[in-house]
C-alpha cells in the first residue's frame, strides 16, 4: 500500500496544542518543510481543528491536528477551546508549541494536566527561539527550543517525536493470523443502494491487503454470488467473512462446519475492544421497556434509504426486543460528552477511527455504566449466531 493510501486510522495522530500565535501551524510547515498551513502574526488564525494527511520521515504516514488557542478570547472561544481538548482523545502524540520568551502558563499547564492523565506521550516544543536572549538554556531542558521561522532545531524535533512512539513490532493482522498461507478465504461484499460507486467500502479493502500479506487467496462474493462460489470451489474455504447488515442471509448459505465472521467484528478484535463489545450485545435482553440507544458512526456519508445505522438497525431492535425506543444518531467526530441518558450504545466498526479515539469512547461508556456494543455484534446477537461469529476469532 502507498504511503500516501494509507488509511486515516492508522495514521499517526499528532495534536498541536499551544495559545494563539505560538507557531503551532509554523511548526507543521517547519517539520514537513511544506506551505501545509496558514500562518499568520494575527492570534487567532486556526479557529478550528485542522486535520493534515502527511509522510513525515522517520515517522511515515501521519496526520497532524493543528489546534485552535488555548487563550481564544472570543465569542465563539469556548467552544473552541472545547474542541482543541476533544481532539486530545484521538492524539497518538501530543506536542504543546509554547512561545520561548514566555514559558508555560496556565494555559499551557492545564492541557499538559489533561495530557499526562490521558497517558499520550508528549513534548514540550519552545518556538520563536530567535527571540530569546538568554544563554541558559536549562529552562528548556523538559523540551526542545526551536525556531519554525529559521528551521533551526527541526531535524532534531523529528527524532525527538519519532522517538515518542513505541516500537512497531510486526503489524497487528486483521485476520491473516486466523488462517494458513494458501487458504480461501471468502469476502461477501453486498452491492446495494448504500454500496459507494466503483469501489469497496475501506474495512474490506484492508482486510484483502492483509490477508495478501499472508499469501492467502481472498475470494469476493455478494450474496448472490455465494452459494455458487462455495460450490464450485476445490476446497472449502478456511474461512468467510461477510458484511454484518447481510449476516443472517450470509449464515443460512454457509454450511455451519464452515467458520464464518463479520468485518465488524474482525476490526473490534484489531482494535483491543472485543471482550467490552461481546458484554454490551448481550445486555439487548435487558433493555428498559422505553430505552434511549445511541448509534454513533466513526464516518460521515449520505444516509440512504435503506441505511444500516438509521434504518436496518433499529427495525431490527424493535423485531428483537419487542420495545420502542428512541434514538440518538451522531457521526464522524460527534460524541457526546455526556452518556447518562442511554441506555444502550451501538458503534459501526470504526475503520475510520484510530484505535486510541474507540478506547476513548470505550471507557467513557464504561464509567457511566452504559453497556456498548458495535454493529456486527449486536446483528449476529440478533440473529442468534453470535457465538458462532466469535468462533474463529477464540480457537
Amino acid at each position: 500500500m502507498s504511503l500516501t493510501n494509507v488509511p486515516t486510522a492508522q495514521r499517526v495522530h499528532i495534536g498541536l496544542f499551544g495559545k494563539r500565535n505560538a507557531g503551532k501551524s509554523s511548526i507543521i510547515n517547519a517539520l514537513t518543510n511544506q506551505e501545509v498551513a496558514i500562518v499568520s502574526n494575527r492570534k487567532g488564525t486556526t479557529t478550528d481543528p485542522v486535520l493534515k494527511t502527511m509522510e513525515l520521515n522517520p515517522l511515515g504516514p501521519v496526520i497532524f491536528m493543528d489546534t485552535a488557542g488555548l487563550d481564544d478570547i472570543s465569542e465563539l472561544g469556548p467552544q473552541r477551546i472545547k474542541k482543541t481538548y476533544q481532539i486530545l482523545n484521538k492524539t497518538d502524540i501530543a506536542l504543546l508549541v509554547v512561545e520561548a520568551k514566555e514559558g508555560l502558563t496556565k494555559e499551557n499547564l492545564e492541557i499538559l494536566e489533561k495530557i499526562k492523565k490521558k497517558e499520550i506521550p508528549y513534548l514540550i516544543i519552545y518556538n520563536k527561539s530567535d527571540q530569546v536572549a538568554t544563554r541558559d538554556l536549562s529552562v528548556f531542558q523538559d523540551g526542545i527550543l526551536v525556531s519554525a521561522k529559521y528551521k533551526g532545531n527541526i531535524e532534531s524535533l523529528k527524532e525527538k517525536i519519532a522517538s515518542l512512539l513505541p516500537s512497531e513490532g510486526e503489524a497487528k493482522p486483521l485476520a491473516k493470523d486466523l488462517i494458513k498461507e494458501q487458504d480461501f478465504v471468502v469476502l461477501v461484499v453486498p452491492i446495494d443502494k448504500s454500496a459507494p460507486k466503483g469501489r469497496l467500502i475501506l474495512p474490506q479493502q484492508q482486510t484483502i491487503r492483509d490477508l495478501l500479506d499472508k499469501n492467502v487467496v481472498p475470494i469476493i462474493a455478494n450474496e448472490h454470488t455465494l452459494e455458487g462460489i462455495l460450490t464450485a470451489l476445490v476446497k472449502p474455504p478456511a474461512l468467510v467473512i461477510t458484511d454484518s447488515q447481510i449476516f443472517k442471509k450470509v449464515a443460512k448459505i454457509v454450511p455451519a462446519t464452515l467458520p464464518l465472521t463479520s468485518f465488524s467484528i474482525l476490526f473490534a478484535r484489531y482494535k483491543g475492544l472485543l471482550e467490552q463489545l461481546v458484554e454490551g450485545a448481550k445486555m439487548l435482553d435487558h433493555l428498559p421497556l422505553n430505552p434511549h440507544i445511541l448509534i454513533a458512526e466513526g464516518c460521515t456519508h449520505h444516509r440512504q434509504c435503506e441505511d444500516i445505522g438509521s434504518v436496518k438497525l433499529p427495525q431490527w431492535l424493535e423485531d428483537y426486543t419487542n420495545r420502542e425506543p428512541s434514538y440518538t444518531f451522531t457521526s464522524g467526530a460527534e460524541f457526546p460528552e455526556d452518556l447518562r441518558d442511554f441506555d444502550l450504545i451501538i458503534h459501526c466498526g470504526s475503520c475510520m477511527l484510530n484505535e486510541r479515539e474507540m478506547k476513548y469512547r470505550l471507557h467513557c461508556a464504561k464509567d457511566e455504566h452504559i453497556p456498548m456494543t458495535n454493529y456486527g455484534m449486536a446483528i449476529a446477537y440478533m440473529h442468534g449466531i453470535l457465538e458462532r461469529a466469535m468462533a474463529p476469532l477464540l480457537k
